[in-house]
């Protein structure tokens, strides 16, 4: 499996509030609605302008901070590819692969709007603009699974059973 898509350059600390501001969780209806605020607090506009498959390149400790699953969930509806960066907080690294969304372990030369691809399945990640490859550990293939169905939930209704039992 490959994605494909601009880099959106971020930086180090990355929380879940900056993906998706807490303080609309409550007063924000649906997942739908709540898509206009991706990154509202740090790149306005981000919803209208990201492509589908483009892909967050990111620094140290991406996601930390809240355990909801709407900033990995919402992060996909928006269209995001993947996600790389040098080091997730555990939560949102587990809650990107319930949902299905790629996530990769890596430390990637990229600046903004560079063409970049992520190999999933050979573990490698390339800039395109840069002619530059990184490698990465590919996931193990139950998770694979889990990625390549959309996530853990159309995991299970399409095969009835989860990939480790």
């Amino acid at each position: 499996m490959r994605v494909c898509g601009r880099a959106w350059k971020l930086g180090d600390d990355v929380t879940t509030d900056h993906i998706i501001p807490g303080r609309l969780k409550y007063s924000v209806g649906s997942l739908e609605e709540m898509r206009k605020y991706v990154f509202h607090d740090l790149i306005p506009g981000f919803a209208e302008l990201v492509r589908s498959g483009d892909i967050i390149v990111a620094g140290r400790n991406f996601g930390y901070g809240s355990s909801r699953e709407h900033a990995a969930r919402l992060l996909k509806i928006v269209g995001i590819g993947a996600v790389v960066a040098s080091s997730f907080a555990r939560i949102f690294y587990r809650n990107a692969i319930n949902v299905g969304l790629p996530v990769v372990e890596a430390d990637v030369e990229a600046d903004q709007w560079d063409l970049m691809e992520v190999d999933l399945e050979r573990g490698i990640v390339e800039n395109k603009t840069k002619a530059s490859s990184f490698k990465f550990k590919p996931f193990p293939r139950e998770i694979m699974e889990i990625i390549v169905e959309g996530g853990v939930e159309e995991y299970f209704r399409k095969r009835g059973r989860f990939p480790w039992g």
